[in-house]
């Protein structure tokens, strides 16, 4: 159980490294690895940008949270996580049609409404389902943050 928490906790690092590294430091046009950065810009305001920064932080943190569960056996927690944090919720759904980009669009409500599944997923505590069900949920977050940028 240590070692699937420990991975996951190393994935998610990558992720959020690799975001920050590309949005965080001011250096919007180069890729983590000294590349150009090719992802679409969403040409946000300064005050959306941080914004949705704070999104993004904030599931993150939902994640490490329900691994965090996941390790201590805590599937009732960690599905009520999943769905107030990840889930596609009225204030979600809003905030997701609010961008220009469609692709955006779909893909912000895919991760949410996978969130909603994962949290379904983790109330039969079965934690292979589980463990594949937050797999699918991340997914979204890496094809998102490989294809746009801030």
């Amino acid at each position: 159980m240590k070692t699937v928490s420990l991975l996951l906790s190393i994935m998610l690092l990558s992720v959020a490294a690799t975001s920050y590294a590309a949005e965080g430091d001011g250096m919007q046009h180069m890729h983590h690895h000294g590349m150009m950065d090719n992802r679409i810009s969403l040409d946000l305001s300064p005050e959306m940008k941080q914004h949705q920064l704070s999104n993004m932080r904030s599931h993150v943190q939902a994640v490490q949270s329900i691994v965090g569960l996941l390790s201590a056996g805590d599937f009732d927690k960690a599905s009520q996580v999943a769905h107030t944090q990840l889930g596609l919720t009225d204030e979600m759904r809003k905030m997701c049609g609010s961008f220009k980009n469609e692709k955006f669009n779909q893909l912000g409500l895919a991760f949410h409404q996978s969130g909603d599944e994962l949290g379904n997923v983790l109330q039969s505590k079965d934690m292979k389902k589980s463990l594949q069900a937050l797999h699918d949920t991340m997914t979204y977050c890496v094809e998102c943050h490989a294809t746009f940028r801030q």
